[in-house]
């Protein structure tokens, strides 16, 4: 099971609907069934918009990756995933990462919704499950936006182990938040007392999955149509800025936009979420 205990499951679905009554949006929650599990999306936005899917990261939640692109809704109807397998409202079945299931758990969640023409927007291992999708069935997609993807390149292992898996580790033992603040600290550009909360919630009372993180191969890559655009963080210890913008540019033949934010750790600052907003926005003209 993800959850550890149903008191802990009991705490973050709190502090999911915290974030969610924060937003002060308008919005519809709706459940779909899939094969892999069921999937629980938030809607916002006139419906009559071009659809646009947003997928959050791991250790991430639906409000969250909303609360980070707050002017979607203004020109797309957006829906916002819950990742299956974590701290949030969807199915606790973990998919096999080295097959295209969380490609086709995705395909099958737009088709379930009746949508065609689709954005997509996912970031950090939302940017991993945009890239299964469009291994799997790239027919209902019109264009992707990834931001610090996971699937292109990884960094090095042993500065991952030494400033964020012991720390982390520590933390999980412990529960000493002075080791999650290292990881925040490793991980985040900026962070608020709910960032730090979720994520400590999430450790604390999830079984998160370390296991190696695949990339996609160059065959994979150059059969890929749709246009993608990345947006990469150059501190990024995880998934370096330049070494995947280097990748990016030798693999994909479909790419359109690569942007490297200067300074930037793994999870962006609101003012590159901001930079990120304008051209997905620009995009919904040319519908």
């Amino acid at each position: 099971m993800f959850f550890k205990t149903k008191e802990g499951k009991e705490k973050i679905i709190t502090l999911y609907d915290q974030k969610l009554n924060e937003l002060n949006i308008e919005y519809s929650e709706k459940m779909v069934e899939t094969k892999f599990g069921v999937t629980n999306v938030i809607i916002t936005g006139n419906t009559k918009n071009p659809p646009l899917v947003l997928i959050h990261g791991t250790g991430g939640c639906a409000p969250q990756i909303l609360d980070s692109f707050p002017n979607l809704a203004s020109k797309y109807c957006v829906y916002a995933v819950d990742v299956l397998a974590q701290p949030n409202k969807s199915a606790e079945n973990r998919l096999d990462m080295k097959s295209l299931d969380y490609g086709k758990w995705l395909i099958e969640v737009i088709i379930k919704l009746r949508l065609k023409d689709v954005t997509l927007v996912g970031f950090s291992f939302g940017g991993f499950i945009s890239l299964k999708a469009l291994e799997f069935n790239e027919t209902p997609i019109r264009q992707v936006f990834l931001i610090a993807p996971v699937y292109i390149v990884n960094g090095n292992p042993l500065v991952g182990l030494i400033k964020l898996f012991i720390p982390l580790k520590k933390f999980i033992k412990t529960n000493n938040q002075k080791y999650i603040k290292k990881v925040m600290g490793v991980l985040f550009s900026e962070y608020d007392d709910f960032a730090l909360t979720y994520m400590s919630n999430t450790f604390q009372h999830c079984n998160m999955d370390f296991s190696p993180l695949p990339v996609i191969t160059k065959d994979s890559a150059k059969n890929i149509k749709t246009p993608i655009s990345i947006f990469a963080a150059e501190k990024d210890i995880l998934f370096p800025g330049k070494k995947m913008i280097k990748r990016v540019k030798d693999i994909f033949p479909s790419f359109e936009e690569v942007v490297l934010f200067k300074g930037s750790k793994h999870v962006p600052r609101l003012k590159d979420f901001k930079e990120i907003e304008e051209p997905i926005l620009d995009k919904s003209e040319k519908y």
